[in-house]
């Protein structure tokens, strides 16, 4: 029952390094010295950041951290549940929520990692705090993140060569939220 903890893992560390945020160089809070270096590329990331000896160290363990969470999905003994409740009685936030959700495999052959987590709204509305029960006059709505990923990209027919990877930004869902 390791996968959410991973999952929001990756979360936190995706909202901390500010994947697919835009960066406003103009933007300061005082007592801040300049930025350092950043590495090339549209989501510039301060090189210290960057493992300079492996460079895609960081990227191996996310995607052996991934590989992990779709395992366990897979060979999870937990019933796949579309049931809209909320259960306190687990520390799993997914569960917890006012706005539940459960977890699906996100499966695309053409990308590097091919099966990718994904989570999926359990209720049409919300969960009412106060009677526990689902509310329609407000809606759950999944939460979006972009992750990195690599596409493979291979030469159409006829054409023949060897296939090439180039790493992009994916959107997900990674939870939902209650919105009226």
């Amino acid at each position: 029952m390791d996968w959410p903890y991973n999952l929001l893992f990756l979360l936190a560390i995706f909202i901390f390094l500010g994947l697919g945020q835009p960066r406003n160089p103009k933007s300061k809070r005082k007592g801040q010295g300049r930025p350092g270096p950043l590495a090339p590329g549209p989501h510039q990331v301060p090189l210290d950041l960057v493992s300079r000896a492996k460079p895609y160290a960081r990227m191996e363990e996310y995607e052996r951290n991934l590989g992990e969470m779709v395992a366990q999905l897979r060979n999870s003994s937990e019933p796949a549940r579309r049931k809209c409740e909320v259960n306190l009685q687990l520390w799993l936030s997914n569960k917890r929520s006012l706005s539940p959700w459960g977890y699906s495999i996100n499966h695309d052959p053409s990308r590097i990692p091919a099966d990718l987590p994904e989570a999926r709204c359990l209720c049409l509305g919300c969960v009412n705090p106060f009677t526990m029960q689902e509310d329609r006059s407000m809606v759950s709505v999944p939460v979006f993140s972009q992750v990195p990923v690599r596409r493979r990209l291979c030469p159409l027919p006829p054409r023949t060569g060897p296939c090439r990877q180039r790493m992009v930004m994916e959107t997900i869902a990674v939870g939902c939220t209650c919105i009226f």
